[in-house]
C-alpha cells in the first residue's frame, strides 16, 4: 500500500450516515475537538457543558446518540444516564460514557445504569468514531428485532451483507497495480466477501474487478 493510499484511507469518513450526536462535557477544548473530529457531511455534533443542558437538548432536539462525560457540574454523567433511562421518551437512546476513570467501579456502574459503551480519556477520536458507528448499528438492529420488523436471522444476514459490502468498498482502491502478497491476500478476502452478496450488490461496487487479476492458487 502506497503512502498516498494510506493517506486517502485515513481521511475517509467513518460516520457516513445521517446522524445527530450530543456530546456533554464541561471541558470546552474536548467539546471543540469533538466537533472537529466527529463532524462529517452527514454527522451533526451538538455540544453542551453540563448534564442539565444535555437533558434540555435531548428533550427538545431529536438525537441519535449521546456521549456523556461522567464528571460534570449540575448533573453528572451517571445522574444524566439514570434520568435518560427512566424517561419514557428517551429510554432507548444509545448512550456512551466518556471518562478518565477506568476503575472497575466506574465501568460497572456505567453499564449497570444502562450505558451502551464506555470510552476512556484521552480520546482516540478515530476509534471513538468506529465505536459510535457500531453502537448505532447494533441498537438499530435491536430495535427492529424488538418491534418484529425483522427476524433475528434476517437481522444477522443484513449485518453480514453490510460488513461484506464495506470490505469490498474499502478493498477496491488497493487491489490494482503489480501483484504483491498483500494485494493477492486482499483480493482473495474481497472475493470471499463478494461471494456472500447477490449479483445486484456486486454490480454496484464492481466486486469482480477487485480480484480478476489475482486468481486463487
Amino acid at each position: 500500500m502506497s503512502d498516498l493510499q494510506v493517506r486517502q484511507a485515513a481521511w475517509s469518513y467513518v460516520l457516513d450516515e445521517p446522524v445527530r450526536i450530543l456530546v456533554a462535557d464541561d471541558d470546552p477544548i474536548l467539546c471543540e475537538f469533538a466537533s472537529v473530529h466527529l463532524s462529517t457531511p452527514t454527522a451533526t455534533i451538538v455540544t453542551v457543558p453540563n448534564g442539565l443542558a444535555a437533558l434540555d437538548v435531548l428533550r427538545t432536539t431529536p438525537c441519535d446518540l449521546a456521549v456523556l462525560d461522567i464528571e460534570m457540574p449540575e448533573l453528572d454523567g451517571f445522574g444524566l444516564l439514570a434520568t435518560i433511562r427512566a424517561d419514557a421518551a428517551l429510554g432507548n437512546l444509545p448512550v456512551m460514557m466518556l471518562t478518565g476513570h477506568e476503575d472497575i467501579a466506574s465501568i460497572d456502574r456505567a453499564f449497570t445504569l444502562g450505558a451502551n459503551a464506555f470510552a476512556p480519556k484521552p480520546v482516540n477520536w478515530r476509534l471513538l468514531s468506529y465505536q459510535i458507528r457500531y453502537v448505532l448499528r447494533a441498537c438499530s438492529l435491536e430495535r427492529e428485532i424488538g418491534s418484529g420488523d425483522v427476524t433475528t436471522q434476517g437481522a444477522a444476514e443484513r449485518m453480514l451483507r453490510e460488513q461484506c459490502a464495506a470490505i469490498l468498498r474499502e478493498a477496491r482502491p488497493f487491489c490494482g497495480g503489480v501483484p504483491t502478497p498483500e494485494r493477492v491476500s486482499l483480493a482473495r478476502i474481497a472475493k470471499l466477501a463478494s461471494g456472500a452478496l447477490d449479483q445486484s450488490v456486486e454490480a454496484v461496487i464492481d466486486a469482480p474487478s477487485l480480484y480478476a487479476a489475482f486468481p486463487s492458487s
